[in-house]
């Protein structure tokens, strides 16, 4: 059985290019097939404010007006996307951008409305993972921008974590398939002000204790949920860690199943 990698890319280090290079460069080297997906919202938020539109937050999560989709859309499928993959090419990396509508490869429905409505923000219920995998065995890489749709033609803004974690389960039966997840920390951390306090493996019942103990931060916790929901559905390991994850050497947090 062939193994693929999924890698999600985190915004921050989209944003800084010297990070974003020495990532993509051990992107590159990388054998066999694999698939990467970012999100942006941060520039999104910039360019955004940039166009006289304003930006708003719910918990730490964006409401997706019209405006808002109409710039998730230019920045996440536009220029984001692109960027990474003209990146790619000049490093050989024979890639091609996507978002859910492409080939639907991404269905979802809109999220419905209940304490609060976030909008055109899709929840996925589908992954075409047969296209995605045509494209695989023809020696493409996919580059999928955080944008998902719906069967009534419609475009969602769909949090990246989760479109990673979902095409990595969907692929996972037919590929033997590990989930990255790559952002500005090195991984789990016991002290989020202590970089080298890495939690190098967590499991079910560690992640309880964590959760009890409130070790983990907010913005960790939806990451995490993603991560122990994946290995549940068959996905082989799932890691996360810095802009180093795809080195050998590299420290980093490993879930495990049990």
């Amino acid at each position: 059985m062939k193994q693929l990698k999924v890698i999600k890319i985190g915004g921050k280090l989209i944003e800084d290019e010297g990070k974003l290079a020495d990532f993509l460069n051990d992107f590159a080297k990388l054998k066999g097939p694999k698939i990467l997906v970012h999100g942006g919202g941060n520039m999104a938020t910039e360019i955004a404010g940039k166009l006289g539109y304003e930006t708003k937050m719910v918990d730490g999560r964006r409401i997706t007006d019209e405006n808002s989709m109409a710039v998730i859309t230019m920045v996440y499928g536009g220029l984001i996307n692109k960027n990474i993959v003209a990146k790619l090419q000049n490093r050989n990396v024979n890639a091609i951008g996507l978002c859910g509508a492409d080939g639907k490869a991404i269905v979802s429905k809109k999220r419905p409305v209940k304490e609060i409505d976030f909008g055109f923000v899709g929840d996925i219920e589908n992954i075409n993972s047969e296209f995605i995998l045509n494209l695989l065995e023809q020696g493409i890489t996919p580059v999928f921008s955080a944008i998902s749709y719906s069967e009534t033609g419609e475009l969602f803004n769909t949090n990246a974590d989760s479109v990673a974690s979902e095409i990595a389960v969907a692929m996972s039966k037919e590929m033997e398939t590990e989930l990255l997840y790559c952002f500005e920390k090195k991984g789990v951390l016991a002290d989020i002000d202590n970089e080298t306090s890495i939690i190098e493996k967590i499991d079910a019942e560690e992640y309880q204790s964590l959760l009890e103990q409130k070790v983990i931060s907010d913005g960790m916790l939806p990451k995490l949920h993603n991560c122990f929901q994946a290995i549940e559905k068959g996905v082989q390991t799932v890691r996360l860690g810095d802009m180093h994850l795809l080195r050998p050497e590299s420290k980093h947090t490993k879930i495990l199943s049990s």
